[in-house]
C-alpha cells in the first residue's frame, strides 16, 4: 500500500489555473501546423524514408499533435481549479511589453537613439510603478550607458535619427556616430 502511495506521489503534477486553457491552445496549433505539412513540405520519388524533406518534420508534428491531446485528455479528467481567466489574462497582458518594443522600434528612426531609449527607459520605469528620483535617474543613467555601449563601444549601426538633421553640424556629427 505505501508503494502505491509514493508511486502517486511521485506522479502527481502541479497545475496551474491556465492548464485546460494552454492545453486547447497547444493542439489548436499542432493540429493546425499538421494540417499544412503537405503544402509547406515536399515529397521526392525514389528517396529512402528517412531522407524525405517531410518525413522529420511529420514526425515532430506527429507528437506534437500527441503530446497536446494527451495534455488536454489529463486537463479534462483532472479536478478544475479556480482562477482561470485570471491566469489567461496575464498571459495577454504579457502582450503588453511586445507593444513597448514595437513602438520603441518604430520610433527610434525618428527621433533618434539616444531620446528614444532614454524615454521608453523612464516610461518603463514609471509603468512598472517606480516612481521615486533615485529610480528615475538611475533608469536615465542607464538608457546612456546602454547608448553609449552600444553606439560608442560595441559600433552598432543604429538608426541615426531624423531630429538629429536639425542639430548644428559639430553636435548632429557627435550625435550620428556616438548617440
Amino acid at each position: 500500500m505505501s508503494r502505491i502511495k509514493t508511486l502517486q506521489a511521485l506522479f502527481k503534477r502541479y497545475r496551474r489555473p491556465g492548464d485546460i486553457v494552454f492545453a486547447w491552445i497547444a493542439l489548436a496549433v499542432a493540429v493546425f501546423l499538421l494540417s499544412q505539412i503537405f503544402a509547406q513540405t515536399a515529397y521526392k520519388p525514389n528517396g529512402k524514408l528517412f531522407a524525405q524533406p517531410r518525413f522529420w518534420p511529420a514526425v515532430s508534428l506527429i507528437g506534437m499533435t500527441g503530446f497536446a491531446a494527451f495534455h488536454l485528455l489529463g486537463s479534462m479528467l483532472s479536478e478544475r481549479i479556480e482562477g482561470r481567466w485570471t491566469e489567461v489574462w496575464l498571459w495577454v497582458c504579457s502582450f503588453e511589453f511586445a507593444f513597448w518594443f514595437v513602438a520603441y522600434a518604430a520610433i527610434v528612426p525618428w527621433a533618434g537613439y539616444l531620446p528614444s531609449t532614454i524615454v521608453f527607459a523612464l516610461l518603463l520605469t514609471i509603468r512598472a510603478g517606480y516612481r521615486s528620483r533615485i529610480i528615475l535617474i538611475s533608469a536615465t543613467a542607464s538608457a546612456i550607458g546602454i547608448v553609449l555601449l552600444f553606439k560608442a563601444f560595441l559600433q552598432v549601426k543604429l538608426p541615426a535619427g531624423q531630429v538629429y538633421e536639425v542639430l548644428p553640424d559639430g553636435l548632429r556629427q557627435l550625435m550620428l556616430t556616438y548617440f
